[in-house]
């Protein structure tokens, strides 16, 4: 399903629909997950669309099943959802079932495509940049990462809700077709990675203060690790954390476990 241009009504309930989809985590609940904030997001489209109170009514609750995706195809979804109950009015080309299995069919998909390039790679990209000015008291760095990780966001949001609607399934299946989601996809995992050593070379930083005598020879201990290989004491730092996580322990256990070592440790001359 293609559309060739946009009415004023449609540019009038893209907008609303817009706006809405940013409230995603608002009436978000473990039973539903998204799915009250993708029938405020509909609610703009199935106003236009059903005149019919008992129609309208039963298309919200439609769409107040469960959903979950990204944050940002969650409007690519509700842009596609929008082309497809304007089918089903119009035309009656589609059904009730097939735009219900078209929604629960990309949510998947969609969502690993978001986590694995606005989560995995742009947010660690644009905390790397913006932890390098704050540590340095540049507070350039809290404005950069709202305008690299929030902004492209809200502007992937806007664009994505009008090219669902525009192109309806066709968009999501051109894409995969031409294995340019792929290929995307793969990138974004390799600049994620990258940006992840580069935090790790920069920001995690074990500092042994540690010196051995032997008669009247002084070894510094950190001095032999940076030997092997410079940050080394870092990077076990990092896949030890990783490890205890994937094991089971909570990051903020671990975070005090790191505090209360460091602090012994300090006490004995070693940190």
């Amino acid at each position: 399903m293609a559309k060739s241009a946009y009415t004023t009504q449609d540019k009038k309930t893209l907008r609303k629909m817009f706006w809405n989809s940013g409230l995603v985590f608002s009436g978000f609940n473990m039973v539903k997950m998204e799915g009250n904030a993708f029938a405020l997001t509909m609610e703009p489209a199935l106003e236009e669309l059903y005149e019919d109170q008992t129609e309208r009514a039963e298309a919200l609750q439609r769409h107040n099943g469960f959903f979950n995706t990204h944050a940002v195809f969650f409007a690519l979804i509700a842009g596609i959802t929008y082309a497809l109950e304007k089918q089903k009015k119009t035309s009656g080309g589609v059904d009730d079932d097939v735009i219900e299995n078209i929604k629960v069919a990309l949510m998947g998909p969609t969502a690993g495509i978001g986590d694995a390039f606005f989560f995995n790679c742009l947010r660690v990209i644009a905390a790397g940049i913006a932890i390098g000015l704050c540590a340095q008291a540049n507070f350039l760095g809290v404005i950069l990462f709202v305008l690299i990780y929030g902004f492209s966001q809200f502007a992937a949001r806007y664009y994505l809700l009008r090219m669902g609607y525009r192109y309806g399934t066709s968009f999501i299946d051109s894409v995969f077709e031409s294995g340019l989601m792929e290929a995307l996809t793969k990138a974004a995992g390799v600049m994620g990675i990258t940006m992840v050593g580069a935090m790790v070379a920069s920001s995690v930083n074990v500092k042994l203060a540690w010196t051995i005598n032997v008669g009247q020879t002084s070894v510094v201990v950190l001095d032999i690790f940076n030997s092997i290989m410079p940050g080394i004491l870092s990077i076990l730092l990092v896949f030890g954390m990783v490890r205890l996580i994937k094991k089971g322990y909570k990051p903020i256990t671990l975070v005090f476990g790191i505090l209360v070592i460091s602090i012994v440790l300090a006490f004995f001359g070693i940190f």
